[in-house]
């Protein structure tokens, strides 16, 4: 297939077509049209057919989609067939919760450390993976083929931490902290910000309970 420039919008619905067929193999769907899938998803078929396209189809008309071969393809493309080394900065609360989420390993997504600065945790695990210090970063990383940081630690450190992670090599940053990341171009950021999620939560109950009241 000729290489082309694929929209981000495309890309962040990619993982949305891969959990929703997922779900649809766990009920032992075998097929599904463009139509039935853009029910479920609250997507137009079109724009299921246009962003699939952009891959090469999968579709047969009057036969739709097989699920199970969609499944894989999308899988493919994202890359979730290969395995991905990650690190954890930051072993708090979040830190922890994210390092107890078993999805991850499913996904190809394997945790190899965590890492802090309270002493009190070194040498302990979480599921088996063992807290480091981040003295001891940088031979972790020599040594450990990774390709993903994620930081959950306070926006003062975060920028300093990155750049670490940028001068040893890191190939991606899934940043927690509550400030945006600018860093070289051929490092992947994605930046989460969890408050202005709730803040976009907050504007649709909004909206939802003024609609309603003028229902009344």
């Amino acid at each position: 297939m000729e290489s082309r420039e694929i929209s981000q919008a495309v890309i962040r619905r990619l993982p949305r077509y891969y959990r929703y067929l997922g779900e649809l193999l766990e009920n032992g769907v075998e097929r599904i049209s463009s139509n039935d899938l853009s029910k479920r998803m609250q997507v137009t078929a079109s724009q299921i057919r246009q962003d699939l396209n952009n891959f090469g189809g999968f579709g047969q008309q009057g036969y739709g989609y097989n699920v199970k071969y969609l499944y894989t393809e999308i899988g493919k493309i994202l890359g979730l067939e290969e395995e991905h080394g990650m690190i954890i900065i930051g072993a708090g609360n979040l830190g922890h919760a994210l390092a107890n989420h078993a999805g991850f390993e499913k996904r190809g997504f394997v945790l190899k450390g965590i890492f802090d600065v309270n002493p009190t945790l070194k040498g302990m695990t979480i599921r088996g993976v063992p807290i480091y210090m981040m003295d001891e970063l940088e031979d972790f990383m020599k040594n450990s083929d990774i390709e993903i940081g994620i930081l959950t630690i306070p926006k003062a450190k975060a920028i300093e931490v990155a750049n670490q992670l940028v001068d040893y090599g890191i190939k991606a940053i899934w940043n927690f902290a509550h400030t945006d990341l600018n860093l070289p171009d051929n490092v992947i950021v994605e930046n989460v910000h969890l408050s202005e999620s709730l803040m976009r939560l907050s504007y649709n109950i909004s909206r939802y309970n003024e609609e309603h009241r003028a229902e009344k």
